[in-house]
């Protein structure tokens, strides 16, 4: 039995649009572990793969880690715009493809990656406002070169050379929005979960709002 009112007309649906999660950190610090661990704890995260002219480590799988092609055919995607940004890191050039990121952002999905600094400038540049960068730094040099040698990818020469390296790229937290000190995987990983959370309720990403605020002062 109702009382004769009519049923209010539900509020309609908020839009959102995606952003792309930048996480970068001295080779080391814990970008790749942390990234992996935070989709693990929310699977609605997008992982966005890389093309890399480098060859797979030992574990890596083609499509989950990187797409992993030849030197001719990242020139071609370079070229051809294909590539959001891209960049040559210790003898290997590395490069998003604009194709998925792009389509994802549209369908309000969110995304994340690990790149280093020349990458995420060319990305500040392409994509400003879908953008959200986090700086991951190592709480000591010590536990930094420790991390490196501990992890047996790389010889002691490539280790030496990550390690000179590390001074200039930690240089480039100031470009940052977020930066975090790696002190322990789960609780960076849980702080990087709250940016996420954060950065979905910003006002600018949910594209229906002014309509569903209408909506409510409708009644």
């Amino acid at each position: 039995m109702t009382d004769g009112k009519a049923a209010p007309e539900p509020s309609p649906a908020i839009q959102r649009r995606g952003f792309l999660l930048v996480l970068s950190s001295p080779s080391g610090a814990g970008k790749t572990t942390i990234t992996h661990r935070l989709i693990a704890r929310d699977p609605s995260l997008t992982l966005s793969v890389s093309v890399t002219t480098r060859p797979a480590r030992p574990g890596e799988v083609p499509g989950r880690d990187y797409w992993f092609i030849d030197q001719a055919r990242f020139d071609d995607m370079a070229a051809r715009g294909e590539l959001l940004e891209h960049a040559q890191v210790f003898g290997h050039c590395y490069g998003t493809p604009r194709r998925p990121v792009e389509e994802a952002l549209a369908a309000g999905r969110d995304i994340v990656t690990d790149i280093d600094w020349q990458g995420t400038q060319q990305l500040t540049a392409n994509l400003e406002r879908d953008l959200v960068r986090v700086f991951i730094l190592p709480p000591s040099l010590a536990a930094l070169e420790a991390r490196l040698q501990t992890r047996a990818q790389d010889s002691a020469e490539t280790v030496a050379a990550r390690m000179a390296k590390s001074a200039e790229e930690m240089s480039h937290w100031p470009e940052y929005d977020y930066v975090i000190v790696n002190r322990d995987i789960e609780a960076s990983v849980t702080e990087v979960q709250a940016i996420v959370t954060a950065e979905r309720l910003k006002r600018l990403r949910q594209l229906d709002l002014a309509d569903f605020v209408n909506h409510l002062r409708g009644g």
